[in-house]
């Protein structure tokens, strides 16, 4: 059975068939999200807040909320989309706004220009860079690193979870 999801501000509507994770409709939509860690509810980059709606998706499971606890941005509204399944209607979502450093292709370019929105960290969701900030080469050396940091930590999660 189809279910209608809202995209607030944004006033948008997505439609999902029960049991289907948000993740999935808001990747057609081209919106701010991604799925760093595979869809694996380990990254941030699918945090979004839930601002009605809550119990008509599914329960919160034990990595989705071991993960939230890590997201700096994170309330007692957030979801993760990949791991949230809609069993209900009425959900109405809000993206939260920023950029995920793992959606830089070349981290190089930014260099002397200013971030256009914020530059958030993908396992945590911290600003790296705050909007309207001059991006100085120490800074691309840090994002670096953080983005070389981000893929090993995900590999090696993605490899223990192969051997459980």
């Amino acid at each position: 059975m189809t279910k209608l999801i809202k995209l607030d501000p944004i006033n948008q509507e997505i439609a999902l068939q029960t049991n289907d994770n948000l993740l999935a409709a808001l990747l057609k939509k081209d919106l701010n999200v991604s799925e760093e860690c595979g869809g694996r509810g380990m990254c941030s980059t699918c945090h979004i807040y839930i601002k009605d709606g809550m119990d008509s998706l599914s329960p919160l499971n034990r990595r989705e909320q071991r993960t939230l606890e890590v997201i700096t941005t994170a309330n007692h509204y957030s979801r993760l989309a990949c791991q949230a399944r809609v069993i209900g209607q009425g959900v109405v979502i809000e993206i939260p706004s920023g950029m995920y450093l793992n959606e830089i292709d070349n981290i190089e370019d930014l260099i002397g220009r200013r971030a256009e929105k914020p530059i958030l960290h993908p396992i945590t969701s911290k600003v790296l860079v705050e909007e309207g900030k001059l991006i100085t080469r120490s800074m691309i050396t840090q994002l670096k690193d953080t983005k070389i940091a981000v893929s090993d930590y995900l590999a090696k999660t993605s490899d223990a979870s192969i051997i459980l």
